[in-house]
């Protein structure tokens, strides 16, 4: 009898709740026939199992309550990408001395106005382009964090008219070249901004230090050739944006990931892990003030953004004057951007080694297609250090329509 009163109370438990078992304690409905049936249940049946769920409920909340506190800085997520084997000490420490420079810089644009950095500096860059007083600024920011890092051998900057060997740290062996402002035009107006960069591999045969002028003109060409490296060669590429928020985002190759400054600590917080771009979207950008100046058949291709599409609506156009900011928006959001050669720069505007390659290396690693009009970006051998380039760069699917335009 005991052993059937047992059996029945497991019985009881499994098949009804506690709180029925509480309010109902001694009389319960037998669970084959629904004929009341009086057992005796007490307290010391019921309270352990109730116990056990409220310590499981508080064991969930308090898991959900650590995991709100858990962030992976930059640093934190560096340093797992060297243990699995994807970058070296080395690299990491560039990439840290690179965000630094950021840092440093987004500090500066946030109190321009206030600190007069306003306005132009007075000097012209090897491009014949007027220079802003933080282009300045912030091409000796970059260079001076990358030379205390003690991990570069030669850096090269837009700013600069030949690229310029580390004579600190002829040790290092990372080649780096950097945008510092892009979208300086910007900066007055407190619009997008944003610094690129990208990281080529050691290029030891070419660092060698500079004892005499005699040895000045062949040190540059060997500079120049050591720079001068397809898109295809990088070891890792990035952008931070200088916006309402200041986001740096990154690729090693393995994947795009994006950090948000969090100004509380300082730090750079993961918040975009493995960005992948839509394959298709609803937005392009275009400088359509040099319309007339462009080819017959972009003119189509643009012609055909312009007419409403299987929803009734047309593409949308949106340009804000910094490629950072398009390809930010372009990787969360898909679209298309393009900086076409027209008649007055039958070259292109942009500049391959600073801002093309590692935006097309960013935008491959989430996905996307990166091409002149006919080649792949990445695949094109720089002659020059300041060579300039046709860019069409987004989505998959969208970058291949345009490429049928242009066939």
């Amino acid at each position: 009898m005991v052993e059937l009163v047992a059996t029945f109370r497991s019985h009881v438990f499994s098949a009804f709740p506690p709180h029925l078992l509480i309010s109902h304690a001694n009389t319960l409905p037998s669970p084959s026939t629904g004929i009341p049936i009086t057992v005796a249940i007490s307290a010391a049946d019921v309270r352990p199992r109730a116990a056990g769920r409220k310590a499981a409920i508080l064991a969930q909340c308090l898991q959900t309550k650590r995991n709100s506190y858990q962030i992976e800085n930059l640093t934190t997520w560096l340093l797992k990408q060297e243990q699995g084997g994807n970058i070296d000490a080395e690299l990491t420490i560039v990439i840290s001395s690179i965000s630094l420079a950021c840092k440093q810089i987004g500090s500066l644009l946030q109190r321009s106005s206030i600190i007069n950095l306003t306005g132009l500096q007075g000097t012209i860059n090897v491009q014949g382009e007027d220079q802003k007083k933080l282009d300045v600024i912030s091409n000796e920011i970059f260079s001076n964090c990358l030379r205390s890092s003690g991990r570069t051998g030669i850096i090269a900057s837009e700013e600069e008219d030949v690229p310029v060997a580390v004579e600190e740290t002829y040790s290092g062996n990372y080649i780096v070249v950097f945008d510092p402002i892009d979208g300086s035009a910007n900066i007055d107006t407190a619009l997008t901004t944003g610094s690129i960069f990208g990281i080529y591999g050691p290029d030891n045969q070419h660092l060698f230090d500079i004892e005499d002028g005699t040895m000045l003109d062949q040190s540059k060409k060997q500079r120049i050739i050591s720079v001068c490296q397809p898109g295809s060669n990088l070891l890792a590429a990035g952008y931070c944006l200088y916006s309402s928020s200041m986001v740096f985002t990154l690729s090693v190759g393995k994947g795009v990931y994006a950090f948000t400054l969090d100004p509380t600590y300082g730090e750079f917080v993961l918040t975009h892990k493995d960005i992948k771009i839509p394959k298709l979207g609803k937005i392009y950008s275009f400088n359509e003030g040099n319309y007339d100046s462009w080819d017959d058949k972009l003119k189509n291709y643009l012609t055909h953004l312009r007419q409403p599409g299987s929803n009734g609506k047309p593409y949308s156009g949106r340009y804000i004057g910094c490629l950072v900011g398009e390809i930010h928006r372009m990787l969360l959001y898909g679209g298309i951007y393009g900086n076409p050669k027209n008649k007055n720069s039958p070259k292109g505007n942009l500049r391959l080694l600073y801002e093309c390659a590692p935006m097309s290396y960013l935008v491959e690693q989430a996905g996307g297609k990166a091409v002149d009009g006919h080649h792949r970006i990445l695949d094109i051998m720089p002659t020059e250090i300041h060579q300039r380039t046709p860019i069409f760069i987004g989505s998959p699917d969208e970058v291949e329509k345009l490429e049928k335009y242009l066939a």
